[in-house]
C-alpha cells in the first residue's frame, strides 16, 4: 500500500496498544501516517534459553521513533496517565490484556481493536492458530469497536484471507499482519470523521480461539489423517506440536498424509522410512514426518533423523 496515497487527518491524539510481532507493521502504518502520542505494551520478560530480558517488540519501534512507551503490570495502573494524554482514540492490536470499562470510555471516539478473524468466529487469543488447526479454508481480519466482553464489540469493517493447504501458523501470520495494517489504514479516516458502520456481531455464530494449552500440542494418532496435518500447520512456528519417542519428546514440524492404511499395525507405530522422511500409523490410515526435532536438538530433515535412530517397529505416545 502506497501510505502518501492516503488521504487522512494529521491531528487525533491516537495512543495504540500492542506487544507481539504481530503488531509491528500495524504500529508502523500508524507512525507513517498519524501521530501516535504514547504505546502501552507489556511489560519486557525473558526469553529464550538464556533468560535474557528484551524489550516487546512493539516496545522497540517505539522506541526506535521516540514515542512514550508505558509497560504497567496491569492496565489499570496507568488509567490516570492515558487519561491525562487524552486520546482521541485507542487502538489495540493482541495486546495481551482486558481492557477495563474505566479504560474504554475514555477516548473520545472510541477503543478499537485489530482482531485476526472475521469476527464472530475465533474470538479469543489464537484465533490464527485455530484457523488452521480448526481446518479452515478461509479466515481475515476485522476492525472492531471494544466492548467489556472478548471480541464481542460492533464491527467496522473486515477482510478475508484464503488459507491455502500449504499454510502454517507463520505464514498466516505474515500475510494478516498486512491485510491488518491495510485495513486499518483504510478504515481509518471513516472513523475520525465519524461516518463508519457499526455491525452487531451474531452471537449465535461465535467460535472461539482459544490461547494454546500444553495439552493441546500433543499429537494424537488416534485422530484422521487430516486432524493431524492441520494440527501441525497450525502449531508451526510456535509451539509446535510433539509426540513421544522413547520417552523424549520429538517435536513434529512438517508432515503429510499418504493412502496407505497399514490396517494390520497399532496406531502410533512407525509404519515405513522413505526418502524424505518417516511413516506413522494413526486411525485411517498413514502421516509421513518430514521435519523433526528431538528435545534438546536442532530441527532436522526427518530422512536424516531416521538415519541416525532404529525407528522401525517403534511406537511414538
Amino acid at each position: 500500500m502506497d501510505f502518501d496515497k492516503i488521504n487522512i487527518k494529521k491531528d487525533p491524539v491516537i495512543i495504540f496498544m500492542g506487544t507481539p510481532e504481530f503488531s509491528v507493521p500495524i504500529l508502523k502504518g500508524l507512525i507513517a501516517n498519524y501521530k501516535v502520542r504514547a504505546v502501552v505494551t507489556q511489560p519486557d520478560k525473558p526469553v529464550g534459553r538464556k533468560g535474557e530480558v528484551k524489550p516487546t517488540p512493539v516496545k522497540e519501534v517505539a522506541l526506535e521513533n521516540n514515542i512514550l512507551c508505558l509497560q504497567p503490570a496491569k492496565i489499570r495502573d496507568i488509567l490516570q496517565e492515558i487519561n491525562q494524554l487524552e486520546p482521541d482514540l485507542i487502538i489495540t492490536c493482541a495486546y495481551g490484556q482486558i481492557l477495563p470499562l474505566d479504560l474504554l470510555v475514555i477516548p473520545r471516539l472510541g477503543c478499537i481493536n485489530v482482531h485476526a478473524s472475521l469476527l464472530p468466529k475465533l474470538r479469543g487469543g489464537a484465533p490464527i492458530h485455530r484457523a488452521i488447526i480448526n481446518g479452515y479454508k478461509k479466515t481475515g481480519v476485522t476492525i472492531m469497536y471494544m466492548a467489556e466482553s472478548m471480541d464481542s464489540g460492533d464491527i467496522i469493517s473486515a477482510k478475508e484471507v484464503e488459507i491455502t493447504d500449504n499454510d502454517t501458523a507463520s505464514t498466516l501470520h505474515d500475510k494478516l499482519q498486512i491485510v491488518g495494517r491495510d485495513l486499518l489504514l483504510e478504515t481509518l479516516p471513516s472513523i475520525l470523521n465519524g461516518t463508519n458502520q457499526r455491525i452487531k456481531q451474531n452471537e449465535e455464530e461465535v467460535t472461539y480461539g482459544f490461547n494454546i494449552s500444553k495439552e493441546d500440542e500433543k499429537l494424537d494418532f488416534n485422530d484422521t489423517a487430516r486432524n493431524i496435518i492441520n494440527k501441525i500447520r497450525g502449531l508451526n512456528s510456535f509451539p509446535g506440536a510433539y509426540c513421544l519417542l522413547d520417552n523424549k519428546r520429538l517435536k513434529v514440524w512438517k508432515a503429510y498424509r499418504t493412502d496407505n492404511l497399514f490396517a494390520d499395525k497399532k496406531v502410533g507405530t512407525i509404519t515405513n522410512i522413505y526418502k524424505d522422511g518417516f511413516g506413522v500409523k494413526v486411525s485411517n490410515g498413514e502421516v509421513v514426518f518430514t521435519e523433526v526435532q528431538l528435545e534438546g536438538k536442532k530441527k532436522v530433515n526427518a530422512s536424516d533423523f531416521a538415519k541416525g535412530h532404529d525407528l522401525i517397529r517403534k511406537v511414538l505416545k
